[in-house]
């Protein structure tokens, strides 16, 4: 077999967006520098038949009027900051106040909405981005590079970013998956994650700083559950978020989140060197945009598997680890392989 990947551009918009196209004969990656969103990916059955196991909307640019972040980078801090606020240095910083009284996933024209500069590289696609001092209220002059890497059965994002002022980062790919190809619900899916605890939310979920030990709840996934099996348990966390939409605390370990469909033999395989993966379930999908075909989604159409920093660490930590120091590097890394049962 020719497992050799190639990269080429399949569409030039233009309003600059470029569609890429990774291949080789075991994945095929459809992105763009638009928020460097993960348009597709193809991936085989059991029975060899590939299909689209990732959400994504119809038109790209529908990003700017739809809340979900399908496939997007997000940044320049992904999830929640407690009041849109955060004091760094003694100094205090306002952000957009975006989701209730919080800020979220960068604000109002976050990196999911940026068109990113792109080099073509041997393996895969290197994404810049220079975020100006005060960008959505956040310090310091930001050079992100994100890199999309495709080798075999394997899709790796690399992330390195630094800061011309101290600052806070944390970035994430927001990627929807459906293994089941998009022909049903993700309640069958089964999922197991290497976390002992997760993190709660209060009713706008956001993290409170509380965390819970995970044996004995719907939260156990420390071996594999289906995703519907106790998603409407009488438990608060779940009534909280309307689902699933936590943050799991990551043992570091080999394949540390798994995520497989019986009906077609998919399975993903995610490792990263971040320390929590916040788990959601397209709670609520509904009424927004409409995706592939013109379909409008629904909610539990597909579920988010956002490798991250500790949601709120402004705030949560003492030593906050998403403080980026003036001179040093921001790096990250996530692996995302897909495999067949």
């Amino acid at each position: 077999m020719n497992n050799e990947t190639k990269i080429k551009i399949i569409e030039s918009r233009d309003n600059g967006i470029k569609i890429f196209e990774m291949a080789n004969d075991k994945l095929k990656v459809i992105t763009t520098n638009l928020g460097c969103h993960i348009l597709s990916i193809f991936a085989p059955d059991r029975n060899g038949k590939f299909e689209d196991v990732v959400l994504g909307f119809e038109n790209v640019e529908d990003c700017s009027k739809d809340g979900s972040y399908m496939g997007a980078i997000v940044g320049r801090v992904a999830n929640r900051i407690a009041k849109a606020s955060f004091d760094l240095n003694g100094k205090h910083y306002k952000l957009a106040a975006n989701n209730g009284e919080n800020h979220l996933h960068g604000g109002i024209i976050g990196f999911n909405q940026k068109l990113f500069d792109y080099e073509i590289r041997e393996f895969g696609i290197r994404f810049s981005y220079i975020s100006p001092d005060g960008e959505e209220g956040y310090p310091g002059t930001l050079t992100l590079k994100v890199d999309y890497v495709l080798h075999g059965d394997c899709l790796e994002i690399n992330y390195s970013a630094t800061s011309d002022q101290d600052t806070i980062v944390n970035i994430t790919n927001h990627s929807y998956f459906n293994l089941s190809g998009g022909n049903e619900k993700i309640y069958h899916h089964e999922l197991m994650i290497d976390a002992d605890k997760i993190a709660c939310v209060d009713k706008n979920c956001l993290a409170t700083g509380e965390f819970r030990n995970v044996y004995d709840t719907a939260f156990d996934f420390t071996s594999f559950h289906e995703l519907g099996e106790r998603i409407n348990d009488d438990d608060i966390q779940l009534k909280n978020a309307g689902g699933y939409d936590h943050s799991f605390i990551l043992n570091q370990g080999t394949e540390q989140i798994r995520l497989y469909h019986k009906a077609s033999g998919r399975e993903l395989i995610i490792t990263t060197s971040l320390p929590t993966v916040q788990v959601y379930t397209g709670n609520f999908l509904e009424g927004g945009c409409n995706g592939k075909n013109g379909k409008p989604y629904e909610n539990r159409d597909g579920v988010a598997l956002e490798t991250q920093m500790l949601p709120d660490s402004i705030h949560l930590e003492k030593e906050p680890a998403v403080i980026l120091r003036k001179g040093e590097e921001y790096k990250a890394h996530t692996s995302y392989r897909f495999t067949v049962r």
